[in-house]
């Protein structure tokens, strides 16, 4: 569903060709906030034409590149667009850490082994926050106030999950995960 509201959503801005949306997915950083698969672009696209939720306006003939059909929504793609929004913000979906499984057993583990990993996991969710912080800077001036809160919740969960990371790194490095009936410090 996310693909499909996407691709409506930036055809509701304007009229493109499929690597012009592409490229405003990438220069608005969705992939960071937006759970999709690039590669799904052009099979949504197809299935949305032949559902009759988007249109081919024209085929740009340029010489040395493909063709590139523009599209634009139609009125039936409007509706759809407006369903899938309501959708989206009505949807519900548990958050699922990878690490919750193992962490589970953690305390049978080799603290050392632990504490290494998610070293290497703090220093990639640096990088990350980092990221999410400068995107969020970057686009303050361009973007409406809805997506500046997409953005900042996006970074803000970013920093919520390094802080996270080094207090379980914390807890390895001490030999505490085997430890019971004591709260974790704040």
């Amino acid at each position: 569903m996310s693909m499909k509201l996407v691709i409506l959503g930036l055809l509701m801005e304007g009229d493109s060709h499929p690597y012009e949306l592409r490229h405003k997915m990438k220069e608005r950083a969705m992939l960071h906030y937006i759970k999709m698969q690039e590669g799904s672009l052009y099979y949504a696209i197809d299935t949305l034409n032949k559902e009759g939720y988007i249109e081919a306006l024209e085929i740009v003939k340029e010489s040395g590149r493909p063709d590139r059909t523009v599209y634009r929504i139609t009125e039936e793609g409007r509706q759809l667009f407006h369903r899938l929004l309501l959708e989206q913000f009505e949807s519900r979906a548990p958050v699922f850490h990878p690490m919750y499984a193992a962490l589970v057993f953690a305390f049978h583990g080799d603290a050392q082994q632990i504490h290494a990993i998610i070293m290497q996991k703090i220093e990639e969710q640096r990088r990350i926050a980092a990221l999410l912080h400068d995107i969020y800077e970057e686009h303050i001036p361009t973007v409406p106030r809805s997506v500046l809160h997409m953005m900042k919740g996006r970074w803000e969960h970013a920093v919520t999950e390094l802080r996270w990371l080094e207090r379980l790194a914390a807890d390895a490095a001490a030999g505490r995960m085997y430890e019971f009936g004591k709260p974790l410090e704040e």
